[in-house]
């Protein structure tokens, strides 16, 4: 009898586990059906073994001296019912540069089968990470190979990164995208009029975007995969020697923190012309990570967030931008025997160019991207430290339906300091008014000089033109 009954117990608890099963493969299916998205989420430590020449600050006279906390690259691959993929890197770093992104995108081609269109490399510009331009390196480096050193991390980061990406395409799984913004108030225009030109000091008449957007990667459950979240102000809090992500590790930390198991993503936005005030301490530091993570957490809280739709459609090209006429070699030769420090620098690259190339450059070209998602969002990547005008006047002129309600048009993200940061981006304003954004600092590059008055003229045009291939992509 008890035979019996032990069979029928087995019998009842293999049919209740099979059609549970089945049940949930069933439920699984359908929500794999139902769901526009897939994603991942991954983020690996990209903080320096050794101590290393660090990057931000021309003054700095000595190498690192250990960390405040780690600084991090994360991957977010996001994939649409088409099968079409989105790959988007944020790092903990002063920028992107050639040496880092190029092996990254190859590989991606390679391995993948993924365009190198659709990777989205994005630089936090915090000044207290390592300097990976190698030729920098080696300028400021004090003792040792330090531009060695500076292409040696390089490539081991690269390699880092790859193996992300790898792990991230193994993790996809069924998401949806949601779209909010908060704000943060601690940024503040930079570049203050004088009667003697624009001085580096705050300036609170000047023009700021204190939006914080938001773009959450939620499972079916509610649970949160990604946050990816921009802010455009720069990461110069600090001028220590120690390793940090500034206000942006603090607040992808705390974010961290507050949601277990969520990746929080920090995409700078066009800071050039944008500092943190006050600023100069590490609890400065740490209040305004504080600041843009409840940001963030109020825009995760908003109860109806704007869902976002595919499919995904990407566009990426160059824009060709144009010098001023360069200095002559005599007028170098001057500034080689009577110029300050980084004049006699720059100088000398100069005067480099011209017995090495015959000449010196006169146009530079860099990649312009657009990412667009259906009808809903239009996520548009710069290069170059970008001054604020372009994100302002982006988020006008891109919009469809002059005149309609706001939620009835693109959502319009516009991010600088992406896929390659060779130096300052002007608009137009901030070339005519002169100061360090507007060509000064141009000093400390090996370009000979300001941009021409083309230059956002230029940029504006090239974006337009990739926002119309893109949003046809996506349709």
């Amino acid at each position: 009898m008890i035979d019996r009954i032990q069979q029928i117990v087995l019998i009842t608890v293999f049919v209740s586990g099979y059609f549970i099963g089945t049940a949930n493969s069933v439920l699984s299916a359908e929500v794999e059906k139902q769901s526009e998205w897939r994603a991942a989420a991954i983020s690996v430590v990209i903080t320096p073994e050794k101590s290393m020449w660090m990057s931000g600050y021309a003054s700095r006279n000595k190498p690192s001296e250990g960390k405040v906390h780690d600084l991090y690259a994360k991957v977010l691959i996001i994939e649409d019912m088409r099968g079409q993929k989105v790959v988007i890197v944020t790092t903990d770093l002063i920028g992107i540069t050639p040496a880092l992104r190029d092996p990254i995108a190859a590989r991606l081609e390679s391995e993948f089968k993924i365009p190198s269109t659709a990777l989205l490399m994005n630089a936090s510009h915090t000044h207290c990470g390592p300097e990976l331009r190698e030729g920098k390196a080696s300028r400021r480096g004090l003792g040792g190979d330090r531009g060695a050193e500076a292409r040696e991390y390089t490539q081991k980061l690269s390699k880092k990164i790859v193996g992300a990406i790898g792990q991230a395409l193994s993790k996809l799984e069924p998401v949806q995208l949601k779209y909010s913004y908060g704000r943060a108030g601690f940024s503040m225009n930079r570049r203050l009029p004088t009667a003697k030109g624009v001085s580096n000091s705050p300036h609170p008449q000047g023009p700021v975007d204190q939006r914080v957007p938001v773009l959450s990667v939620k499972r079916p459950d509610g649970s949160i995969v990604a946050a990816l979240f921009g802010y455009a102000c720069h990461n110069t809090t600090l001028s220590f020697y120690q390793f940090c992500g500034d206000y942006a590790g603090f607040a992808q930390e705390y974010l961290e923190a507050d949601h277990p198991g969520m990746i929080a993503l920090f995409m700078m936005g066009c800071g050039g012309d944008q500092n943190p005030y006050p600023r100069r301490t590490l609890d400065l530091a740490k209040q305004h990570g504080r600041a843009l993570s409840n940001a963030v957490e109020v825009a995760l809280s908003v109860r109806q967030p704007r869902l976002i739709h595919g499919p995904l459609g990407v566009a990426m090209d160059d824009v060709e931008l144009e010098f001023v006429t360069p200095p002559s070699r005599e007028e170098l030769l001057r500034k080689q025997k009577q110029g300050n420090k980084y004049e006699k620098s720059h100088a000398t690259r100069l005067l480099a160019q011209i017995e090495e190339r015959g000449g010196i450059q006169t146009r530079y070209a860099f990649p312009l991207q657009v990412i667009q998602f259906g009808n809903d969002l239009t996520l548009t990547a710069i290069c170059g430290e970008t001054v604020v005008d372009y994100s302002l006047r982006l988020q006008k002129e891109l919009k469809i339906n002059s005149g309609a309600e706001e939620e009835e048009d693109p959502i319009i993200w516009v991010a600088g300091y992406s896929n390659h940061v060779f130096g300052y981006l002007p608009s137009l304003r901030v070339l005519k008014e002169g100061g360090y954004e507007g060509g000064g600092a141009m000093t400390y590059t090996s370009y000979p000089g300001p941009f021409t008055d083309s230059v956002e003229k230029r940029v504006i045009s090239k974006i337009k033109e990739l926002t119309k291939q893109a949003r046809k992509a996506s349709q």
